[in-house]
């Protein structure tokens, strides 16, 4: 099937359409059609329209993430809640198909679902798996929904955690490679220091003649060099170290904001979730009072009235509508994690990329140094060249008779 080209919905006319660029059609975990745009992450229920800001169908529902994306793990591990808005954990008055539920009314909904850590996923054996979000990149938004049993054996760890874990790690590592260049700027400064002093040493100092000259110009190239290396460890604080430093800061308040809210959102799944447990139990018990009185009353083995057959009929109704509304609640929260769980990982993705293209720009910066260092360093040493190739012993020797000489007359042998 070509880009762009998808099946109608049930009960629509037979025939394909197109869609507009960058729109994809995904089925729901119910076979309800929803269309997401890959390029804005805009996803409708509504078949969007050729032309541009015209829906297709009139419809409600329009959301900048998709109501699902990949619902397995490469391993067939429920990944994430499909459709959060619009999960399969309703119930009417009388019958409680809901999360979790062990009543037969339950069985449907139990076999459709599978809830882990207070997280409702769609069952593996019950539902295809879903698109990716990002169906060509190993993307976070993707692979971290469910949670994953701790290697040491204390439990499990949210898949948001070992994101977390990752990033700061990261953080870290950019930590120790900052300490490195620091190490380095301090052997520069100390290599520097030391060839400074040693260019100073008078050692051979009387050396004379183009020799002496030659010799010269190498404790002056060791100087030279001094200097070199100084702009060296200048240049790699300032242009290296400095922004490993700065940058780490500022992840560092990324980090945290992202870290505080994921978790309040997930205590907040916890405490509805338990909501719907507590009242579902609530709800059990009025149905059981209620089916007993019934039972008494039939054979007349009480002398309840149908007045208190009608109370506990309100009470289990009420009980009903209780569960009904914290399923809502508990439905509403899930959404709202996962929506915010996608905006998040994308968003740590994103400072992921950053920091790796920022750490490899600076270490491309330090290459760069380092190469003009050496391209400095044989500056020094070619007028060392020059005068060694000048050294002339002949001339040398000229030089030296001519100021030291003392006499060219040769001594005679002495007569008697």
């Amino acid at each position: 099937m070509k880009p762009g080209m998808v099946p109608p919905p049930p009960g629509e006319e037979s025939q394909t359409f197109i869609l507009p660029p960058g729109w994809q059609s995904y089925l729901s975990p119910q076979g309800r059609r929803y269309y997401v745009n890959t390029t804005t992450n805009e996803t409708t229920w509504e078949r969007p329209s050729s032309s541009p800001g015209i829906s297709a169908s009139p419809g409600p529902h329009r959301s900048s993430l998709p109501p699902a994306v990949n619902g397995y793990h490469a391993s067939g591990t429920p990944a994430h809640p499909p459709e959060t808005a619009h999960m399969s954990l309703r119930k009417s008055t009388g019958d409680s198909q809901n999360l979790g539920s062990s009543s037969p009314g339950k069985k449907q909904s139990k076999e459709n679902t599978i809830t882990i850590n207070c997280v409702t996923f769609p069952h593996p054996d019950t539902m295809p798996e879903q698109q990716l979000l990002k169906p060509t990149e190993w993307s976070y938004c993707d692979y971290f929904w469910a949670d994953k049993k701790d290697p040491q054996g204390n439990g499990t760890v949210a898949g948001f955690e070992l994101l977390l874990q990752k990033q700061l790690k990261g953080k870290q590592m950019q930590k120790e490679m900052s300490e490195f260049i620091r190490e380095r700027i301090k052997i520069e400064e100390e290599y520097a220091k030391n060839l400074a002093k040693l260019s100073q040493n008078s050692l051979a100092a009387q050396e004379e003649g183009s020799l002496g000259e030659a010799w010269a110009q190498v404790k002056k190239s060791l100087a030279d060099e001094a200097e070199v290396h100084l702009k060296f460890s200048a240049k790699l604080h300032s242009e290296v170290e400095k922004p490993l430093m700065n940058f780490r800061e500022n992840f560092k308040k990324d980090m945290k904001k992202c870290d505080h809210h994921i978790a309040d959102l997930r205590k907040q799944l916890a405490s509805r979730y338990a909501s719907v447990e507590k009242a579902r139990k609530a709800l059990t018990e009025r149905q059981k009072d209620l089916e007993i009185k019934t039972q008494q009353l039939e054979i007349k083995l009480s002398n309840k009235t149908e007045e208190d057959i009608k109370k506990a009929r309100r009470k289990s109704t009420q009980a009903g509508d209780d569960l009904m509304r914290c399923v809502d609640l508990y439905n509403q929260a899930q959404s709202k994690w996962f929506e915010e769980m996608v905006t998040t990982t994308l968003e740590l993705e994103r400072l992921e990329v950053e920091r790796v293209e920022m750490i490899r720009q600076h270490l491309c910066q330090y290459t760069q140094l380092r190469h003009e260092t050496d391209m400095f360093n044989q500056s020094t040493v070619e007028p060392v060249d020059q005068l060694l190739r000048k050294v002339d012993p002949a001339k040398d020797r000229e030089l030296w008779v001519r100021e030291h000489k003392t006499g060219n007359i040769r001594p005679v042998d002495m007569e008697i």
